[in-house]
């Protein structure tokens, strides 16, 4: 069994799959297994992919959240990595990972560097290492930070992702943040390491930032739909979650603000007739006059905090 499986759905990424497999197989520690899964890509993107000694697993397109679900199914890895395909990782990745599992912690965070397309710029996201904390009080320590639900920033012990039963949800944009919110909170174990091992392509015209309205109603409902499975998922459990509903709450609230006037109304009245804002916490000043202002208009609250 490997220690790591590091999974890589591919789609129309032949301008850069290249720079992120090379930083796969230049890592310093040599015990993983790269999965391949082949979204139907229709460029040459899996010829570059041919020149190198993966697993690859063809599929028709279903975009990120299948080929991922694909992937763990049959990774072996004792810990599942998922790699955007235009992203890539540090050589020691991999080794500062490794050092971080004596106590066999469900996931390990690290940490993740914004580079940018066209551009020699980078942005560092460093935060405060820990060790062996439980997932509510991982949470509410990750939560105050930059990327919290990006699959990305994390290994996941693959024995624990499968007896949980996650998996992202198929059709969605957001498939993060309607998942690994949950997979910390119900973790036993979880570290997190201070290394920046995790380079995060901000890519000119992605999906993600796409100015066609209809795709942005459509961001904004998935994210809607993800928040409700989410608290239907913590409520079924006895964990401490004010920190969580406070957490995707306020994503969900920030996210309403891409709307146009008449959308973001309507779904204003929405989260008020679904306590969204009842879930922002009011252990301080600051927040309880975060909230007031939230609930009386989400769109100057993003303005001013």
């Amino acid at each position: 069994m490997p220690k790591f499986s590091i999974i890589i759905p591919v789609y129309n990424v032949e301008k850069y799959i290249k720079k992120c497999l090379d930083s796969v197989f230049n890592q310093s520690f040599k015990d993983y297994e790269v999965i391949v899964v082949n979204d139907g890509t229709k460029d040459n993107s899996m010829d570059i992919v041919k020149e190198y000694d993966v697993k690859t697993i063809n599929q028709d397109n279903q975009g990120l959240s299948v080929a991922r679900n694909t992937g763990v199914s049959k990774a072996k890895g004792e810990y599942v990595l998922f790699l955007d395909s235009d992203d890539y990782i540090e050589k020691d990745l991999l080794k500062e990972l490794n050092k971080s599992l004596k106590n066999n912690p469900d996931i390990v965070r690290f940490q993740v560097r914004e580079v940018y397309e066209n551009s020699s710029d980078k942005k560092d996201y460093p935060e405060e290492e820990f060790n062996d904390l439980n997932g509510v009080e991982a949470f509410n320590i990750i939560s105050k930070y930059h990327y919290v639900e990006n699959a990305s920033a994390y290994i996941f012990r693959r024995e624990y992702f499968l007896k949980e039963k996650f998996s992202f949800k198929k059709g969605t944009f957001h498939e993060d943040y309607g998942l690994i919110p949950l997979v910390i909170m119900k973790a036993s174990t979880v570290n997190s390491i201070n290394y920046i091992g995790y380079n995060y392509l901000q890519r000119e015209n992605s999906i993600m930032s796409t100015t066609n309205y209809d795709k942005t109603k459509k961001k904004v409902d998935d994210f809607y739909n993800h928040y409700k499975y989410l608290i239907e998922e913590i409520d079924k459990t006895d964990l401490d979650s004010k920190v969580f509903k406070s957490f995707i709450s306020n994503s969900l609230i920030l996210k309403i603000c891409e709307l146009n006037n008449k959308d973001y109304k309507k779904y204003k009245k929405k989260l008020i007739k679904d306590k969204v804002f009842d879930n922002l916490l009011t252990d301080t000043l600051a927040r309880k006059i975060k909230k007031v202002i939230f609930r009386m208009s989400p769109k100057f609250g993003k303005k001013i905090i």
